[in-house]
């Protein structure tokens, strides 16, 4: 199936097939928007890198758990042109999706605990900083997936990850995308140091000019915007905001293949003389 092709396919356009009662995601009658999903993340390539600079750069992170305030597509910076003189701790987080009863596509988020020092209480994506024994980035997604909420790796079906993004710290964190196939065999139990909450969010809202607001705020001599998503669910109200909410927007944009319908406006980064950490 060509690109094309999968372009002029409608994508989670209620209703269509539930594919969550399969035990994988690839045996089975399949829903074919899900296939064409999977198939349309695969074509998926960054944005190529416009900056013509070499400068070196050596940053470092010590952070193993993060939500930052500021977080942007790597490709916006001069990191991409020479990854390997970009010698950050690596990271990734879980974006798993899955349908919703209404026939939408849903991501799983987490509520950060209260008791951390660090950003208590703020909305994030099940992720962290990889181990030495992660074979790839879909390995540390999912294993700190199972470590936070109690997600088993075998119910998660990698499908793609995304470009990289850079947290406020220069930290580089890894988009995994996800489907979660047995929506009924996933009991989320929160880890209690880590997380105090496990709720869901439909994806397209990350692209709707709906119940967001934002900032301007500046950056390394850059003016950017700082994107908030006000959302609501079982009488509880959550606020989606910072590199989570950058995240999502870029993976609706993916997904969906329009891009938001409100101006992003990420900075164009200069690395100063000296980091100052």
């Amino acid at each position: 199936m060509s690109f094309s092709i999968l372009k002029r396919l409608p994508l989670f356009s209620p209703p269509f097939v539930n594919v969550m009662a399969s035990s994988s995601f690839y045996c089975g009658v399949q829903s074919k928007r899900f296939l064409v999903l999977a198939q349309q993340l695969r074509h998926y390539k960054p944005p190529p890198c416009s900056w013509d600079d070499n400068e070196e750069r050596i940053i470092e992170e010590a952070a193993g758990k993060f939500v930052s305030q500021v977080g942007f597509q790597e490709s916006v910076t001069r990191v991409a042109q020479n990854p390997e003189k970009f010698r950050s701790k690596r990271a990734a987080v879980l974006i798993c999706l899955f349908e919703g009863d209404a026939g939408d596509l849903r991501v799983i988020l987490t509520k950060r605990s209260s008791r951390l020092s660090t950003h208590s209480g703020e909305v994030s994506l099940p992720g962290g900083k990889a181990d030495e024994g992660d074979k790839d980035d879909g390995d540390t997604a999912t294993r700190e997936a199972k470590e936070e909420i109690g997600l088993d790796p075998s119910l998660v079906n990698v499908i793609t990850v995304l470009e990289p993004f850079l947290s406020k710290h220069l930290l580089r964190v890894v988009p995994v995308i996800g489907v979660l196939n047995d929506r009924k065999a996933f009991k989320p139990t929160p880890n209690p140091a880590e997380v105090d909450a496990v709720f869901d969010a439909p994806l397209e809202m990350f692209i709707k000019d709906e119940n967001r607001s934002a900032e301007e705020r500046e950056w390394m001599g850059e003016k950017y915007l700082l994107h908030f998503f006000d959302y609501e669910i079982e009488n509880k109200r959550y606020l989606i905001w910072g590199l989570t909410a950058g995240i999502l927007i870029r993976a609706a944009s993916v997904v969906y293949q329009r891009p938001p319908a409100f101006l992003e406006q990420s900075p164009k980064f200069k690395f100063p003389g000296l980091v100052d950490k």
